[in-house]
This record gives structure tokens, C-alpha cells and sequence, in this order.
């Protein structure tokens, strides 16, 4: 009866190590596999201008984030490559921060096309391309496939929604979505961003500015927006808007090199 209890008992232990070391792989610790690797290549650029070593760590949180947050097509099919973009999406705002990550999501659900606020498609208001989760949804970020899939391989575009819903998401940790992610702001930075913005949001109303108009909706819009293009198109926007450059450098941590 000892010895079958003390078999138990190694059994137990060695079940033990191995769920151990199989999450060990979600948090990132064991190499991510060619193929992925190959994805990432050929669509994130920002993963292409990062050395072996940033590469290595941004690999490192894609498999951290994949393990934490689940990815489900809504009517559709999806791959690889559809869950390394949305995770890319993630990872690019955050990369600054090592050993960040987002507390307040659960899962990101694809759709086919656009939709209304309602989750329909079909239907003749559907605009929306992205959102946030509220109420019922809480938790939950809705993606359109395709414009996730378009702002990653359009190489002139200033838009990527995976990155700017990515963006709500932490500009909502502090509990408000209003522009100031207070998680990446020092109080003393919080007043010039603001008188910033105000400048900006002018600027974009009197069509004097080559962002996207619907960053002129609301701050958090703005911040959104802005981030979309600073990540993108890193040169053009340093050259258009250098000040807007230098300050959104600062929040996310990330000098970036221009291409």
C-alpha cells in the first residue's frame, strides 16, 4: 500500500512539472517556431527593423500574449497569421514596457467585414471596423478581419486597427477612456498633451493636417489615430509632425529608427 501511495505521489509530482513547463512555453520561455517566425517577417514591419534581440523579445511576448488571450472567428476561419497580427497588434504599443501586459481582455473576436454598434453585418450603418468591449461585452475587443489584415500589408498606409483599438485598451486602463493613459503618463506631461491635442484636433478641423479626420472626434479618438500613423509610418510622421513624434516617443518608450 506504501509503495502504491509513493508511485502516486511521483505521478502526481511529475504531472506536476509537466503542466509546469507547458505554460512555461505560453510566458514566452521556449522558441518560437520557424514558421511563425516567417509570418512575423513577411507582415509586421515592425518586427523587420528590430535587431536579433528585440526580435527575440518580441517573439517572446506574442507567445505570452497568445497564452493569456483567446482569438475566435465570428462566422469565419482563422489562421496563423490572423492570431500573429492581432497578438502583433498588442505587442507593438507595449513593447517599450517590457514585461507589461494587458489585464483587461479576454478575447478578441474576428469578423468577415465591418459592422454597426449593434455586432451585425449587413447592415447599412455598419462603419465600425474596431471596438473595445463594454457591458456584456466587457473584456472583449471585435476586429474586422480584413482591416486588420490591410493595415499590416498596405506599407504606405497611416492606418492599422488592430494597433488602434490596442491603444483604447490602455488608454481605458486607468478606468476612463480619454486620451490620458495616465499608466504611461508623469503628471507633468499630462498639461502639454492636452494644450497638444486641443492644437492638433484644430488643425485636422480646418483641414490643415494630413491625419485622419476621425482623430478629430475626441481625444481618445486623437490618441488612437495618432498612434496608428506614429507606429506605421514612423518617417513620414516624424517629418510631418515632429513634435507630435517626440511626445508620443516619450509615452510609448520607443524611439523608433525611421525606414
Amino acid at each position: 500500500m506504501k509503495i502504491l501511495s509513493f508511485i502516486i505521489l511521483i505521478l502526481i509530482l511529475a504531472l506536476s512539472w509537466w503542466f509546469l513547463f507547458r505554460r512555461r512555453k505560453g510566458d514566452g520561455t521556449l522558441p518560437m517556431s520557424s514558421p511563425w517566425k516567417k509570418i512575423l517577417e513577411k507582415e509586421v514591419r515592425f518586427y523587420r527593423n528590430l535587431n536579433a534581440t528585440g526580435k527575440n523579445r518580441f517573439e517572446r511576448s506574442i507567445l505570452r500574449f497568445l497564452e493569456r488571450v483567446q482569438i475566435t472567428g465570428i462566422g469565419i476561419e482563422i489562421d496563423d497569421t490572423d492570431r500573429l497580427l492581432v497578438a502583433s497588434s498588442a505587442v507593438i504599443p507595449l513593447f517599450g514596457f517590457p514585461g507589461w501586459e494587458y489585464r483587461n481582455l479576454n478575447e478578441v473576436l474576428l469578423y468577415d467585414r465591418s459592422f454597426n454598434p449593434d455586432l451585425e453585418s449587413g447592415h447599412q450603418d455598419e462603419n465600425a471596423l474596431g471596438m473595445v468591449g463594454t457591458g456584456a461585452m466587457n473584456r472583449m475587443m471585435i476586429l474586422s478581419k480584413p482591416a486588420l489584415v490591410q493595415g499590416f500589408r498596405n506599407n504606405h498606409s497611416k492606418q492599422n486597427v488592430g494597433i488602434h483599438e490596442f491603444v483604447h485598451l490602455l488608454d481605458k486602463a486607468d478606468g476612463e477612456t480619454d486620451g490620458i493613459p495616465e499608466i504611461f503618463f508623469e503628471e507633468p506631461y499630462v498639461i502639454p498633451w492636452i494644450k497638444l491635442v486641443q492644437e492638433e484636433i484644430n488643425k485636422i478641423k480646418d483641414a490643415d493636417s494630413d491625419i485622419n479626420p476621425y482623430g478629430a472626434t475626441n481625444e481618445a479618438e486623437f490618441l488612437s489615430v495618432v498612434s496608428e500613423y506614429f507606429f506605421n509610418q514612423p518617417a513620414l510622421f516624424k517629418k510631418k509632425h515632429p513634435k507630435l513624434y517626440q511626445t508620443l516617443s516619450k509615452i510609448f518608450n520607443q524611439p523608433l529608427e525611421t525606414d
